[in-house]
Parts: structure tokens; C-alpha cells; sequence
């Protein structure tokens, strides 16, 4: 399935600064029935955005209208827990195209790469540099540019540097998932898989003729 391209993201931003975030509070157990990819978003930290009989909870952050944006950014040690790829689905689904934090689990992490949405790892200094830069004005924006692999708080300047696998990059650039990689490079691998005993037949032979001659 592919995805939207990922270049250069600017955008306002969430701030959860909650250390430890596991996939079960990402979206609840409950949930993970569903087979597509859809609907998830709705069900995003479902336990800690609305109450028992489904009213929006005012103090979580995602149901406060001065905070919203593209990027979601996360406390220490973001997406621990079970592998569960339902937890990336629901950010996806949500409108995040960007989780930030100081670190990551890492299976949590190729499950956001592998559906769209690019997990930047940045220093602690740097990851409160930007909660603080929310906090000072709501209406900040970061910018996530992949090509150069920077993300820039732009109200203040301050520039810190990411990591990415240069695999998933590619893909994330061009807006695809393993098998559109595959579907890709299809033509490279037939080609390469060509049967040549053919030509070597005839390169055989054709030496051969010309030894003799």
C-alpha cells in the first residue's frame, strides 16, 4: 500500500511528554480486531481521551483545540510494550506523519516506518528544547525535512540532526511500502534474473568457429 511521499514537513505540534508510552495505551487491546487499516485513529490513546461513557476527557492534550498539528511529540522510551503495528495504524490514521522523542522501541519504530509515518529520534536537551517551544507559543512550528535529515524548531532556529536506515528513507521519499519497493525494482530483478545459456550458446560456438578458422 502506498503512501504520501515524505519530503520537507512543517507543521504545528502535539506535545505528550509522558515517558514509557506502551502500544496498549497507543490503542487499547480491544481494538485490534479490525484486519484494515482504518478506523484506528478514532481509538488513539482511546483510554486517556474519553471517559467511560465516551466523553471527551478536557485535560487530555488531543482534546484540546490549542494544540494540533502533523507531528505528535512523545516523552522518553515512546511505543514500548507488544509489537502490536495497530499502534502505528492509529497515529497514521489519526493525522500524524511524525512522531518525535528522545527514543524510540525499536520494533515500534519499523512499524512506523513501514506505514508512512517517520519516527525522529532527537537528544533529551533537544526533545525539551521543543516542549518548551510549544508551551511558550501553541502555535510553533517543526520542520522535518528527510532529505537532509534536520529537524529545525523554527521559531527559535535550533537544529538537531536525525538517523534513519538509508532503505526505509528511499522509501519514505518516494511514498512506499515493502512490496512497492518490490513492485518497484520488479523490471531490475527480471532483468538480472534473465536466462543467459542462450548467448552463451552462441558466444560458445561462435569462439569456437573462430578458433578453427
Amino acid at each position: 500500500m502506498a503512501y504520501d511521499k515524505f519530503k520537507v514537513l512543517t507543521s504545528k505540534a502535539v506535545p505528550l511528554p509522558l515517558e514509557n508510552v506502551d502500544t496498549d495505551q497507543i490503542i487499547p487491546a480491544r481494538f485490534l480486531k479490525a484486519t484494515e487499516r482504518k478506523g484506528f485513529g478514532d481509538n488513539l490513546f482511546r483510554d486517556w481521551r474519553y471517559n467511560n461513557d465516551d466523553s471527551p476527557k478536557e485535560s487530555f492534550v488531543l482534546n484540546n483545540p490549542i494544540y494540533s498539528g502533523k507531528i505528535l511529540v512523545g516523552g522518553k522510551n515512546f511505543g514500548s510494550g507488544s509489537s502490536r503495528e495497530h499502534a502505528a495504524w492509529a497515529i497514521y490514521d489519526y493525522g500524524f506523519r511524525c512522531v518525535v522523542s528522545s527514543f524510540f522501541a525499536d520494533i515500534f519504530r519499523n512499524n512506523c516506518l513501514n506505514i508512512g509515518v517517520l519516527p525522529v529520534q532527537v537528544s533529551p536537551e533537544f526533545s525539551e528544547q521543543i516542549f518548551n517551544a510549544i508551551y511558550d507559543d501553541p502555535n510553533t512550528e517543526i520542520e522535518i525535512n528527510l532529505p537532509n535529515q534536520t529537524i529545525t524548531i523554527l521559531s527559535t532556529g535550533a537544529q538537531e540532526s536525525f538517523e534513519i536506515n538509508s532503505y526505509k528513507k528511499d522509501n519514505m521519499l518516494n511514498g512506499f511500502d515493502d512490496i512497492d519497493y518490490l513492485q518497484n525494482i520488479k523490471g531490475d530483478i527480471e532483468f538480472r534474473n534473465v536466462d543467459f545459456s542462450g548467448f552463451r550458446l552462441w558466444y560458445e560456438n561462435t569462439k569456437k568457429e573462430c578458433e578453427t578458422t
